[in-house]
């Protein structure tokens, strides 16, 4: 690593903060010359005001300067002019490589987006494959200071291949707070999956610290940046597990410049009712079934009657007569031609008035398209389309199956037997779908309902994170927002914690209606110390067999220790003793231990926060109940009571899954405190 020379016109550093400084002056101008944009002349009308207003309020945001936040973290020296596929190079030219792009006065680039083509060497360059790459400079900062950088002569045959001791440091720097992106340090085969094609849905597999997560919402980003008025016009979202693992990488985006993504769970998607009630595994295994989804279509289209009875309709003195027969061929033509429920229903009055049309022309008259829509909205047609194409809520029909034991028999018929049957029916009638207590997975069948009367309206790209606990018709439910777009899948096998846990990502991209899905794994970890990934894997043959184990790559090989604890202040303790470290702490326990533990540490004067508060940042101790763990990360973690944790779920296998997500939460240390036996998994 280089340090300052003793003449300041010869420092190299000084004329890399120099450059830092003409930087972010050249972005403040450009943030400057957004704000003093006068659109009172430009605008047509308020409408369009409004929306250029909040188009530059959204400008003005996105070209934010944080202060802590470096504009730039690397550097490219090309050696050569490159080809006309890279009209963004000249030979000998330099480019400095930030978060975002930034231009001086002239229009001349300053810093170049890392999404930028010419900025992908920058991340794939090696010796082997130097990419025209004469150096590769990395910069180290402190806060937002740049303090030091590091040089790799990527074409200099004499210079051999060093791992970056400042791409180390930058990886398991001190993480207080939300989550911070990865643009300083994605690796070649991250980058390859943030740079893939906005076409095709990818799904990674990824155990933990192989920063999945970050991949994913970077992919976002560098999609946004290539396809930018393509996703203006059809939208993009990120779904994560819960509100608190929302809230942890809420400033990840933001950070990159990109405000416009939607965050949300699967819950707030199908969120048309009310939940208020739970359901037991059982039921919830059976509700998430893809079968439901057949068993929901038979249940809407039963509906549908085939007609007995001619429509007449009079128009003066004429009347015209559609008969039975003829009905009965154009509903068989709109059954089979398999458009939505309600899109059919609307369509069915129109293809009545064009029969009767059809007989006005032959008996010589010349009706017009407002004779058909007339004809459409007569009583007797109306009464007609009633009659056998009726109107059906969505929640009225889930109402029903679960509630009637008959009506779901007859619609479940070889597809549930009588025991799943049984297990999903409610114990009493409920009159009404505002009294009903509904769960969670009633809500997902109330959206494929909704779904099979009217299509769900589809968004260019969605991410779905901790995508292993979701059940098929929760995949499905995903699925319907991205059916003319592509997904990004994330997630680990080896931490499905849920009874319905995916079992393999093939069925995963089934469900979720994309099952040409390229699957690609990520091994190497960045964040889990070598001897805590060691430990945890001790479980995979137990709740993952066949699943290759996380190898990490730190340096920092941090540290790891089991410890036997008599009483709770054992464990207060042991996170006081963390404590005493930079960067974050989480108390990990299983969550009928966690008001005894919050109980102890308030007695000893600790103060902690729940997870998703950590943007508070005025706290750097968390209390995590063990089941909202997944996908959080703290510099240093206490685990307390590991048999407690398999023990608070419904089976061992569901507890050891639990187990080794909250084994694999810490970045820089694990101390593991127990009074039980340590689950026999764990042992050498």
């Amino acid at each position: 690593m280089s340090t300052p020379a003793h003449d300041p016109l010869d420092d190299p550093l000084a004329r890399e903060r120099s450059h830092l400084a003409a930087s972010r002056a050249a972005l403040r101008a450009m943030r400057e010359d957004v704000e003093a944009l006068d659109i009172s002349d430009v605008a047509a009308n308020w409408v369009n005001a409004a929306v250029l207003s909040r188009q530059i309020d959204e400008r003005i945001k996105a070209l934010a300067d944080l202060s802590d936040t470096p504009l730039f973290f690397g550097r490219l020296d090309y050696l050569h002019a490159p080809g006309a596929e890279q009209a963004e190079g000249a030979g000998g030219e330099r480019f400095y490589i930030g978060r975002r792009h930034v231009h001086d006065a002239d229009g001349d680039p300053m810093v170049i987006d890392w999404r930028a083509p010419v900025s992908q060497p920058f991340y794939r360059a090696s010796k082997k494959d130097p990419m025209d790459v004469g150096l590769r400079r990395r910069f180290g900062y402190t806060g937002g200071d740049l303090t030091a950088y590091e040089d790799e002569h990527l074409s200099d045959p004499a210079e051999t291949a060093t791992t970056s001791k400042l791409l180390q440091q930058e990886i398991e720097r001190p993480r207080v707070g939300p989550m911070r992106d990865i643009v300083a340090t994605i690796q070649p085969e991250q980058d390859e999956i943030v740079r893939s094609g906005l076409g095709g849905t990818v799904c990674v597999q990824g155990g933990p610290g192989t920063g999945k997560t970050a991949v994913g919402l970077h992919r976002v980003a560098y999609l946004l940046y290539a396809h930018r008025e393509r996703l203006a016009r059809t939208g993009t979202l990120v779904i994560g597990p819960n509100r608190s693992f929302l809230h942890y990488i809420e400033q990840v985006l933001p950070a990159l410049g990109e405000l416009s993504v939607r965050q949300a769970t699967v819950d707030d998607l199908v969120a048309q009712v009310e939940v208020r009630g739970t359901d037991d595994a059982a039921a919830a295994i059976v509700k998430g079934d893809a079968r439901m989804a057949e068993v929901l279509r038979r249940a809407l289209y039963s509906h549908v009657t085939v007609p007995t009875e001619p429509v007449v309709v009079v128009r003066g003195s004429r009347r015209w007569r559609v008969p039975a027969y003829e009905l009965e061929e154009i509903v068989r033509e709109l059954l089979d031609r398999d458009i939505r429920y309600g899109a059919a229903r609307e369509a069915l009055p129109q293809r009545v008035a064009h029969a009767v049309l059809v007989q006005m022309e032959r008996a010589g008259e010349a009706p017009d398209d407002r004779v058909q829509d007339a004809v459409a909205r007569n009583s007797a047609v109306k009464a007609a389309v009633k009659a056998v194409w009726p109107a059906v809520d969505p929640a009225k029909l889930v109402l029903r199956l679960l509630t009637d034991a008959e009506f779901l028999a007859e619609h479940a018929d070889g597809l549930l037997d009588e025991d799943e049957q049984k297990t999903i029916l409610w114990a009493r009638p409920v009159r009404s779908v505002k009294a009903a207590k509904w769960s969670p997975a009633d809500a997902v069948l109330i959206d494929e309902a909704t779904d099979l009367v009217q299509r769900t309206h589809s968004l260019g790209h969605v991410v779905l994170d901790e995508a292993q606990d979701l059940s098929p018709m929760q995949y499905r439910a995903v699925g319907r927002r991205c059916t003319t777009g592509s997904a990004t899948v994330l997630g680990d096998l080896a931490q499905g914690t849920t009874p319905w846990a995916t079992r393999s990502w093939a069925e995963a991209l089934a469900h979720l209606g994309k099952p040409e899905g390229a699957v690609e794994e990520l091994t190497a970890g960045f964040r889990v110390p070598t001897d805590v990934i060691a430990y945890a894997s001790r479980l995979l043959p137990h709740i993952a067999p066949g699943l290759t184990p996380v190898a990490s790559v730190r340096e920092n090989p941090g540290f790891f220790e089991v410890r036997t604890a008599t009483e709770a202040a054992d464990v207060v303790a042991a996170c006081a003793e963390l404590l005493r470290n930079e960067g974050s702490t989480g108390l990990i326990a299983a969550d009928a231990r966690v008001p005894a533990l919050a109980e102890a540490l308030t007695a000893a004067g600790i103060s902690y926060l729940a997870p998703g508060e950590e943007t508070t940042r005025e706290t750097r101790l968390t209390l995590v109940p063990a089941s909202l763990a997944k996908g959080l990360e703290y510099d240093y973690v206490v685990l307390d009571e590991p048999r407690a944790v398999v023990d608070g779920e419904p089976d061992e296998r569901t507890g050891l899954r639990r187990l080794y997500v909250a084994l694999t939460r810490a970045v820089s240390g694990l101390i593991v405190t127990h009074t039980a036996p340590l689950p026999p998994q764990l042992a050498e």
